[in-house]
């Protein structure tokens, strides 16, 4: 298991609280002892362009700092795609999120769709066929949905409902039904926990969401995982849940 991180994803670059000082710390200072950290590379404009219209990108240019991270944050979900393309499970402590940024428009503390773009990039240079998106952050991630709704071969999924139990059986069941694929992406949000926005998961689901979403990558995925991080906002616990996920993912 790799966590991709640089400890550029420490700048608060914007006022929203997926920017706030100490939240990518909470999270770095729980898994720092216990993973292999993998250095980011920035994205290249012109991969950006897969998913996202030039008038976007321009829009994010405008401000330097915060382009600078969200093009570190974009590349290392790719990076992450291309080492579970090759055979490892990884993690992308990355930020700003992405599961909001559309083609056109963004919102919600994102500005590029990280995994939209790590998926894209896979697909047009020919090294899948197909994938299924995972999203389990409290909100629906409307940006991932409107690139993907016209495109079979990608199957974007939220993890539905506000009781624990039923999310579990309503993700259970998805994975149970669902086709094989040539990768396995996940956005993972953690804002859904009980002492967090949604106030509905445990730290333990975490865990079992993570060993679902594995047993189904390595029976119809080819074992092919990877995940980048999505929302999550009280820094007390958000350490722990995203260990927990990983402990189950990996």
């Amino acid at each position: 298991m790799k966590i991709i991180f640089s400890k550029k994803f420490f700048t608060v670059y914007a006022s929203d609280p997926a920017a706030e000082p100490g939240r990518m710390e909470s999270i770095y200072n729980v898994l720092k002892d216990e993973f292999e950290f993998v250095e980011p590379e920035p994205l290249p404009e012109k991969f950006l362009e897969f998913v996202h219209t030039k008038e976007l990108i321009a829009s994010v240019k405008k401000d330097e700092v915060l382009y600078e991270v969200a093009v570190l944050a974009a590349g290392g979900t790719v990076k992450a795609s291309t080492m579970a393309l090759n055979g490892e499970t990884v993690f992308a402590l990355v930020r700003p999120p992405g599961h909001h940024a559309s083609a056109n428009y963004n919102w919600g503390f994102c500005f590029f769709n990280n995994i939209a773009v790590s998926i894209e990039k896979l697909r047009k240079e020919n090294k899948i066929k197909n994938a299924l998106i995972v999203d389990f952050d409290l909100h629906f991630g409307d940006g991932t949905d409107s690139i993907f709704k016209q495109v079979p071969e990608v199957k974007y999924f939220h993890v539905p409902d506000k009781d624990r139990e039923e999310t579990i059986r309503k993700l259970t069941r998805f994975l149970e039904e669902m086709r094989k694929v040539d990768i396995v992406a996940v956005s993972a949000g953690f804002d859904r926990h009980e002492k967090d926005w949604g106030g509905v998961l445990k730290t333990e689901d975490y865990k079992v969401i993570g060993e679902l979403i594995k047993e189904f990558s390595e029976s119809k995925g080819k074992g092919r995982r990877y995940a980048a991080l999505e929302g999550g906002y009280n820094k007390s616990v958000l350490g722990k849940n995203v260990k927990a996920f990983l402990e189950g993912f990996k």
